[in-house]
């Protein structure tokens, strides 16, 4: 009946929006044919014959004060997106390791994180660093960005190095092997940190508890996602907690 992020069974959500549509539906094309379609075809076109130099005029102000409505909405609302920090700030505000999570803090959902592009799902990553508090994430994956996809610092000065991984498959040894090769060598992580939306094969796995890879599947990103802070998930151990 529900899936792994608690909403209803997609198939049950369906067949309750079309009853409630269609009682909606029926009580809408009663309200219409009684009473809408008389006023108009009568009433409302009787005065536009009459008046319409005024009518044209109440139109054409009608329609302006929906658009500078619009526009202030879309200021007020838009003021209170949330927005990771730049190089130069500092994410005081975010919780720490061990803290309870306010529930307004920015969390995904698994599907909203499968359906985004291969860029949102690294902003995404990008933007759950700044959450938790970590010093200037950036996304930094396109071309040329040798296995760097989000960078970041914490308060102990540590790079984080992330890898996004959104495959539809686990993502096997191979690409754990490329990111091993640029991570520390190229980059000088002090945690590199490969994520998959789906996990990892096992020769994957083996490799990366050889060299001291930090894996995040599908189970850890789903915690992180929903609010748990990146460390508590992972196990890592903080001086600043």
């Amino acid at each position: 009946m529900f899936n792994e992020d608690g909403s209803l069974d997609p198939l049950l959500k369906f067949l309750l929006y079309a009853v409630l549509a269609l009682a909606i539906g029926k009580m809408l094309w009663e309200w219409l044919t009684e009473d809408v379609i008389p006023w108009i075809t009568v009433d409302l076109w009787g005065l536009i014959t009459d008046h319409p130099w005024w009518t044209g005029f109440i139109a054409v102000g009608t329609l302006c004060l929906i658009i500078l409505l619009a526009k202030l909405l879309s200021f007020l609302f838009g003021a209170g997106t949330y927005a990771y920090v730049d190089s130069e700030e500092d994410c005081t505000s975010a919780a720490e390791p061990g803290e309870a999570v306010d529930p307004d803090v920015l969390t995904f959902k698994m599907k909203q994180l499968a359906a985004m592009s291969a860029t949102g799902f690294e902003q995404a990553c990008a933007d759950l660093l700044a959450r938790d508090g970590f010093l200037s994430p950036r996304r930094v994956g396109g071309a040329g960005d040798l296995g760097v996809d989000v960078s970041a610092r914490d308060h102990d000065d540590r790079l984080l190095i992330l890898q996004c991984k959104q495959y539809k498959a686990p993502v096997g040894s191979g690409h754990v092997q490329k990111f091993n090769g640029t991570a520390r060598l190229h980059h000088r992580a002090d945690l590199p940190i490969m994520i998959a939306l789906n996990g990892f094969t096992e020769p994957a796995i083996g490799f990366a508890a050889h060299h001291d890879l930090i894996l995040m599947g599908r189970p850890e990103l789903k915690r992180w996602a929903h609010g748990q802070h990146l460390y508590d998930v992972l196990g890592i151990p903080s001086t600043t907690e």
